[in-house]
């Protein structure tokens, strides 16, 4: 299936691993030219040469702090100047936490709203007037399933992703008059460096069977009674972001293996 994303600019944040890099790399196939953002950029560079590997044509990694207004701006610049603006922005950068409502700061309550939240804002900010002048485009926000239905020992990334589904909605609202279509999209779980790096922290005390505890998550939780692969969900994200789903605005996706318990 053409999905008619050849030559689309795609920015993907948190592109250099996980879910993000799994859709850069679904995006090179369908040859877009894709760019990237992270932190750290050894990592930056080994995946876009992975990204290019996969079929890109072209590949732009910036590195940056995306919960800084300085990032973000870094990232518009970057896109305005290497190709005249973007179509298509993945706003998927972000991490879990792990804290108590009692025990977490007012700093780090802080830094995942500026990571989750206001790094979507800005970015969108910035480059929807490209987009206007594209002809449209298409945003598309990684929350959570814990958007919806929280982990007990995560509070702020639960809370700061519900704001970010939130956020889409009126994106959504505001930006489809000029032909830019909003989603969200709530994966479950998937098998990303950043759950394998939540299980060993929350496995430490206890033997460090952090293999174990991801199986006996997803049993417990997941009717499927496995995790996703990054890849699985990213054929879903690229779908989206395609004409294919031209009429798929304002909502949010659930793609979690049956583990939400409401309907």
């Amino acid at each position: 299936m053409d999905l008619g994303l050849k030559s689309k600019v795609a920015v993907i944040t948190g592109g250099s691993i996980g879910i993000g890099l799994a859709v850069a790399k679904g995006f090179a196939a369908e040859g877009a030219y894709v760019v990237i953002t992270a932190r750290n950029s050894e990592r930056l560079e080994t995946a876009r040469q992975e990204i290019l590997s996969a079929g890109a044509k072209r590949v732009l990694a910036i590195s940056c702090d995306l919960a800084t207004a300085e990032g973000v701006a870094a990232v518009v610049t970057s896109v305005e100047q290497e190709f005249g603006g973007a179509d298509i922005l993945l706003n998927n950068a972000g991490t879990g936490s792990n804290e108590t409502i009692m025990d977490a700061s007012d700093d780090k309550w802080q830094y995942y709203w500026d990571l989750h939240v206001m790094a979507a804002i800005r970015l969108a900010r910035g480059l929807v007037p490209s987009m206007r002048r594209r002809g449209g485009g298409v945003i598309l926000n990684n929350a959570s399933i814990c958007a919806a239905q929280p982990l007990w020992y995560e509070p702020i990334y639960n809370v700061t992703k519900a704001a970010l589904v939130m956020a889409s909605k009126n994106m959504a609202n505001e930006f489809i008059k000029d032909g830019i279509r909003v989603n969200a999209i709530n994966p479950g779980f998937v098998l990303t460096p950043d759950w394998i790096k939540t299980a060993k922290q929350l496995t430490a005390d206890s033997g460090g069977d952090w293999k174990g505890y991801i199986d006996g998550l997803a049993k417990e939780n997941a009717p499927i009674a496995r995790f996703a692969s990054p890849e699985e969900v990213a054929d879903f994200f690229v779908f989206l972001c395609s004409a294919r789903a031209s009429y798929s605005v304002g909502s949010t996706y659930f793609v979690d293996g049956g583990m939400l318990k409401t309907i």
